[in-house]
């Protein structure tokens, strides 16, 4: 066990206090054990994520100011975007936030823009862009929602009924693996 020092070589806080070394008018702590202890609530991540609709699954979370580039993202349900992404991606959802960019190809089922998306965007069922967020390039959707203050500029289309399946990936995404048969 550590003494004195911590696992990076820094002396421990000496006003933090260890809850076992009694205060000077407290009898010892029994030796042993500690008695267990309720721990701090939790926020159950699957249960909000079932009432609010947002889809279980994997979900890779690229934060502020981290830049991921040249990368093609595979087996994601869920990108949220806090920082850049240029990548080429097919998903089930894609979230930008306010200060979020994703450059690149992206076949998403729902996509939720409140920073901006340059690129081709194919959203098979939704695309909603909320104030401030903007989209440009070869854009196809289901169904849109814009916000007020939203943008959407480029070549714009809606999909069909038929084309809405999730098996039209975008190009660079469709590619099969060589020697794979």
């Amino acid at each position: 066990m550590f003494t004195g020092d911590t696992l990076f070589g820094k002396k421990e806080d000496l006003a933090r206090k260890d809850s076992r070394t009694p205060a000077p008018n407290q009898t010892p702590a029994p030796a042993g054990p500690r008695p267990a202890q309720a721990e701090p609530a939790r926020q159950d991540h699957s249960a909000a994520a079932a009432k609010g609709g947002e889809v279980k699954g994997s979900k890779l979370i690229v934060g502020p100011d981290i830049k991921l580039k040249g990368v093609e993202i595979t087996d994601c349900d869920t990108l949220v975007v806090e920082g850049r992404v240029e990548a080429a991606m097919d998903s089930r959802v894609i979230q930008i936030a306010e200060h979020g960019v994703f450059q690149g190809t992206a076949g998403i089922d729902v996509a939720e823009i409140r920073g901006r998306f340059e690129g081709e965007l194919t959203a098979r069922k939704h695309l909603v862009i909320h104030a401030g967020g903007k989209v440009t390039g070869k854009i196809r959707y289901g169904k849109l929602a814009i916000e007020e203050g939203g943008e959407l500029t480029g070549d714009i289309s809606t999909l069909v009924p038929g084309d809405v399946r999730r098996d039209q990936r975008p190009a660079a995404v469709a590619k099969p693996l060589a020697g794979m048969v």
